[in-house]
């Protein structure tokens, strides 16, 4: 499939930005450029806004059954295109095919599963505690038109999230894409738009994303904003949000641990903790980065694990039987080089991989690195890679402390055969999403999101509405 230019979706039309400018799309796995995406201006954004408040009147006042024909109808055209849509996600960000599949098809599960719940927006009628004529009432509507800005790693599967919990709640939404992966949500978009979504209900930018967050977060059509990225570009946002009293959800950075206590079934511990780990070479939120594992079991997993790793085929996404893709650009691969360099340096053992592989395109070997001291930089900032850090532990209480260190609180993996000790890492390990004996298995229908420094909202379960719903009391007597 050839890797088409992608413009802007304003109004119901694909268009080129006002002034013409567009900005270069890069293949990862080769750094040959392979497509242009328009870069919108000031009077783009402004053309966008004036379409969303439009697109909201017309939204509000839909029914939910209407609204969830329109978006079961934009599932089944993403599972029908999902074959090509995966080709340009795999072109443009560089994951495995089979990866890219994955999401192109979960996109429909979730538009699905939304498309559903906007039928369950439910206020309530509350008695009064004195007036028997007085009838109160609790309703939920809709906040209004709302701005998303997404990222580069799963550039569907991170904007329908937030569309669809925007459309089942009855918002409009400015979607702003992430300028490196910009085809494959504009396929996502272009489902909804053949799919009958009224015009301006549903918008598509690119351009500087500094320029237009600090445009759209204080403009008054805007009422809400929803953020993946970063810790600190989404404090910064939230903050802005702040000052204009705008209603935010805040998906941000991750460290997540992984506990394997000395019952561990290491085999299952490898297994899914090394399937996470280099899925999407490392660039995920929620890949497990801290590997906390009891001293007694430390060699047999570090081994299976640098074993898993050496494994894995790496190389381009579109060629068959790939397992693991390229990063997104040159910066991740110097960020994986000064972050081995750093643990090597403070005496950590390197297992496997460490190094660059080849010169053409961002390939990084996979990389497992054991007796990693707790001052080592891989386990204080988040690698965002494929780089596994491990270091031993005695008692159960010492990982859990470790694990609750630093600020991030996204995702937590735990490995134990005990009940009581998965009890108490149910109660004590601070994340939003906790797997125990397992890989992460989000859904559409759970929570997903974080607590401390990674953000707060849910973008999955019925949470993820609320954010985009007014809670009023209206008390009407009959007297």
């Amino acid at each position: 499939m050839i890797y088409p230019d992608t413009q802007l979706f304003i109004d119901g039309l694909w268009r080129d930005a006002t002034d013409g400018r567009t900005l270069e799309v890069v293949n990862p796995a080769t750094n040959q450029p392979i497509g242009r995406v328009a870069h919108a201006g000031t009077p783009d954004l402004d053309r966008a806004l004036d379409a969303a408040n439009r697109g909201f009147d017309a939204w509000r006042d839909t029914t939910p059954a209407d609204r969830s024909k329109v978006m079961r109808r934009a599932a089944g055209l993403m599972r029908d295109r999902a074959t090509d849509i995966a080709r340009l996600l795999t072109q443009e960000q560089g994951k495995p095919l089979t990866e890219a599949n994955a999401e192109a098809v979960a996109a429909a599960d979730i538009i699905e599963w939304f498309a559903e719940e906007g039928f369950r927006v439910y206020g309530r009628i509350v008695p009064h505690r004195r007036d028997l004529a007085v009838r109160q009432m609790v309703l939920k509507d809709p906040v209004g038109p709302t701005a998303a800005f997404t990222p580069w790693n799963f550039p569907i599967n991170q904007v329908v999230r937030k569309v669809c919990a925007a459309l089942a709640a009855g918002c409009s939404m400015i979607v702003k894409g992430a300028e490196e992966t910009p085809a494959s949500p504009a396929a996502l978009v272009r489902a909804f738009a053949d799919a009958g979504l009224p015009p301006g209900v549903l918008g598509l930018i690119y351009g500087n994303p500094a320029e237009i967050s600090s445009y759209l977060i204080p403009h008054p059509v805007i009422r809400k904003i929803t953020f993946t990225g970063s810790t600190a570009v989404g404090k910064q946002l939230a903050a802005l949000a702040g000052q204009y009293m705008k209603r935010v959800t805040m998906e941000l950075g991750g460290h997540a641990p992984v506990i394997v206590a000395e019952d561990a079934d290491i085999a299952l511990a490898v297994k899914s903790v090394g399937g996470a780990k280099f899925r999407n070479a490392g660039q995920v939120c929620t890949s497990p980065t801290r590997f906390l594992v009891h001293k007694s079991v430390a060699h047999q997993f570090s081994t299976a694990l640098a074993r898993h790793a050496q494994s894995l085929k790496v190389g381009n996404g579109l060629e068959v039987g790939t397992q693991m893709g390229p990063l997104a650009n040159a910066r991740r691969l110097a960020a994986m080089a000064d972050l081995t360099r750093d643990a090597l340096e403070q005496g950590a053992t390197l297992l496997v991989g460490g190094e660059r592989i080849g010169e053409r395109g961002n390939f990084w070997a996979p990389t497992v690195l054991a007796d990693v001291p707790r001052s080592a930089r891989v386990f204080n900032e988040e690698p965002f890679g494929p780089v596994a850090a491990i270091r031993t532990f005695e008692v159960l209480e010492e990982a859990i402390v470790e694990a609750n260190r630093l600020p991030y609180g996204l995702a937590g993996y735990a490995f134990t055969r005990s009940l009581k000790c998965a009890d108490l890492l149910a109660r004590r390990v601070e994340v939003g999403m906790l797997w125990i004996n397992m890989s992460s298995q989000p859904s559409a229908e759970m929570p997903f999101g974080g607590i401390k420094d990674s953000g707060y909202g849910s973008e999955g379960g019925p949470e993820a509405l609320e954010a985009y719903l007014n809670v009023r009391t209206v008390a009407v007597t009959n007297a």
